[in-house]
Formats: structure tokens, sequence, C-alpha cells
């Protein structure tokens, strides 16, 4: 079963769908089609978030996180006033619980600014005015942050790029990439095979996989990190206004644990950062074999761990130790006790590294004749998502 596309995009997450929904505006008359291997859509990265909108605080000036996501979330809450998606631009704070956490958290003001965010330091009594049950001994106030549901978001752009004559198949794994000179023949596991003028790799957890059947050869490998959540009870919910975070390590690319107040009223509490044993290992008992040994043996990720040992056994002892995963948000909300917590679903975050056992720290694409691939999209990807769009049209013509 041979069929012919225009532009083909493997991946059903945010990323993949705001780029079908992008060029089906820019291309009007195109085909375009997604291919998702899960019966859904949004079913991993984009799906399993807490639905923060990132302001941009904490990026590199100049980096493509820090200008995607500065246009991507003024795109993303235009689309969403345009759609009705709800939405609320509910501010966070950044906190600082000892003097230690203050020149790293003047630097994270310093490029705030440099980004053109409104931020501003404020001081312990007008923390407890934004978080009354916060402790901190100085803090940094973002007004522009804010929450919505990503699965809602996804939703839409599903809805309209199928108004707009394009499609997306689910349950289509692919199995094989034959690029051409001409064009790229793509193999699914289904037995379908889509020949088509250009391909977008937006698979997130599996894109260097994909990139490798390509035959792209990214210089990194996607190792996955299992953030793992709990939520407040309703006895706990008032201790949080809305989004408290900690001042993170400037060496480690997560943002340590924190509070997120979701669009549906709850309030996540989270996530740690531990080795996954499979890319979609979302519980601990979830274990690929060959996934796993191919995380071990990547000479990236043993650097990685040799620098970072003592982090890594702080956030496996978390992940083991209900008490200890308490005791790390007992810092920012010291009311917090293990009875206000209960058990949430965990996400993985597909992280880039590179050989020399660093993290990858910006958005990464490459572009390998037809194929264009999307090698590295973490957080705030799904902030960015539209205006990442915007820059995969733009590359492909």
């Amino acid at each position: 079963m041979i069929k012919k596309k225009d532009t083909l995009i493997i991946g059903g997450g945010i990323i993949g769908l705001a780029t079908a929904y992008h060029l089906s505006k820019i291309l009007p008359g195109k085909n375009v089609t997604v291919l998702e291997k899960e019966n859904k859509i949004a079913s991993h990265q984009t799906g399993n978030n807490s639905g923060v909108i990132h302001s941009g605080i904490y990026y590199k000036p100049g980096s493509l996180k820090a200008i995607n996501c500065r246009k991507g979330k003024k795109a993303l809450e235009r689309f969403c006033q345009r759609e009705g998606i709800q939405f609320e631009t509910c501010g966070k704070v950044i906190v600082a619980t000892h003097e230690r956490e203050l020149p790293a958290m003047g630097h994270i003001l310093e490029r705030g600014k440099a980004n053109g965010i409104k931020c501003r330091l404020i001081d312990k009594s007008e923390l407890s005015e934004l978080e009354p049950h916060a402790a901190g001994i100085a803090g940094i106030h973002v007004p522009e942050a804010g929450i919505v549901d990503y699965r809602q978001v996804c939703s839409v752009l599903a809805e309209k790029i199928k108004n707009a004559g394009g499609q997306i198949l689910t349950g289509e794994k692919v199995h094989f990439i034959t690029p051409d000179r001409e064009s790229v023949s793509v193999q699914t596991c289904s037995g379908k095979e889509f020949i088509t003028e250009r391909v977008v790799n937006c698979s997130g957890l599996y894109s260097d996989h994909i990139a490798d059947k390509a035959g792209a050869r990214p210089p990194m490998k996607i190792i996955p990190f299992r953030g793992e959540y709990y939520e407040l009870n309703d006895n706990a919910r008032g201790l949080v206004k809305n989004l408290i975070y900690p001042v993170p390590d400037p060496n480690f690319p997560f943002l340590g644990v924190h509070f997120t107040r979701m669009i549906n009223g709850g309030v996540e509490c989270g996530p740690n950062a531990v080795l996954a044993y499979a890319r979609e290992g979302y519980t601990k008992l979830k274990i690929n074999p060959s996934e796993l040994i191919e995380s071990l043996t990547y000479p990236g990720f043993l650097r990685l761990a040799a620098k970072f040992w003592k982090t890594g056994l702080g956030e496996m002892w978390r992940s083991a130790s209900k008490r200890a995963f308490v005791k790390a948000l007992s810092r920012l909300v010291p009311e917090i006790k293990t009875e206000h917590l209960c058990s949430a679903p965990a996400g993985v975050r597909a992280q880039a590294v590179s050989s020399d056992g660093s993290m990858v720290d910006d958005f990464y694409f490459s572009r390998n004749g037809n194929i264009l691939n999307v090698c590295n999209a973490p957080s705030p990807a799904a902030t960015a998502s539209l205006n990442i769009a915007k820059v995969i049209g733009e590359n492909l013509n």
C-alpha cells in the first residue's frame, strides 16, 4: 500500500502537531500528514507535563530556547484566546531559602531582564504576600508565567489540521526510512508505505532512533529521565496559590522539585529526575532491557553520571523515599507533611546528551537532505511549540 504525501511528520506530540498546523497554513493545497505510533495524540512528554506556560527566564540570552520561548509564549496565548482554550497568567515565584543561593538567583534575574521578561527581586515580606505559606529569604517574582492544559491545545491543533485537509494517522510506528534525491520512502510496522517530498522528525523520546533510520547520525543520544510527581490533597491545596520554584542548580538542567497549580485546580509537587529504565519508563518497574543497556553503555551517559553522581544519588533517594521528597518540598513550604501528598502520574523527559557527557542545553535541529530532525526539544518546548513550528517551516524551504 503506497501513498504519496507532500509532507510527512513523525510524532503526534505538540511539536509535531504545531508543525502540521503551521505548514497547513503556509502551504495551502499541500498534503500534510502526521504519523503517531500510539493510538492517540499527545501520549508522552506533551500529555505528561504539568501545563506550565514558561516565561523564558532561565535560558541563555540569544539561545534557541530563549528566543522560541518568548515568541512561542505569545503565540500560544493568542492561539488559546482565539480558540477559547482556558489558560491563566498566574505568575510564579523563584525562592531562595539560603544565602548561598543568592548569587545564582541574581544570575537568573539578569538573564530574565536580558530576555525582556517582566521580573523583579522581592524580599521576604513581598514573598509572604504572594505565597503566604512559602519560606524564603528573598525571591524573584515572574508575573507573566502561566498554566494551560496542553492536551487540550493538542486536541484543537488536531482539529485545525484535519479541517485544513491534513491527516493524523495513529497506530503507525515507523519501521524504515529510505531517503532518495527527490523523495523519501517511509514504511510503517503496519505495512503501509508513504512516498513524500519531505519528512519532519518530531518523535521526542525516539528522535535519535528515527534520525539514525534516516541516516542522519546525530552527535548525541536521547537519555530518558523520569520525573516523578505527587499531588496535594484537599487539605493542603490552600498552601500554594500559584507556582513556587526553588533556585535551580546552575550546573544541572533540571529545575528542582517545585509546586505547580494546574489549570484544573490541583497542585502538583515535583518532579525529581532519575534515569528511566525504558524510554517510556513511567513507572519504577518498567524496564526495557535493550534501551537500558543502550543508556548505560553510552559513553556520554557514563561521563555525565561520573560528573553528577552526588546529585544523581540525591534524586534516586527522593525517588525511593517519600519522606526525602517531602523534606525537599518543605524547604519551600514548611507546612507540607507526608500525609498531604498523593501519588500522581510521572513524566519522562527526552534529554539529549553529547558523547562528552554534557547535556545538550538548547533546542537542536539537523537537516539530512529532505529530512529535518528535531533532535532535542525538552522544556520549554510545549510553550515554544508554535514558534518552533515556524522555525521548522523556514528551514524546510
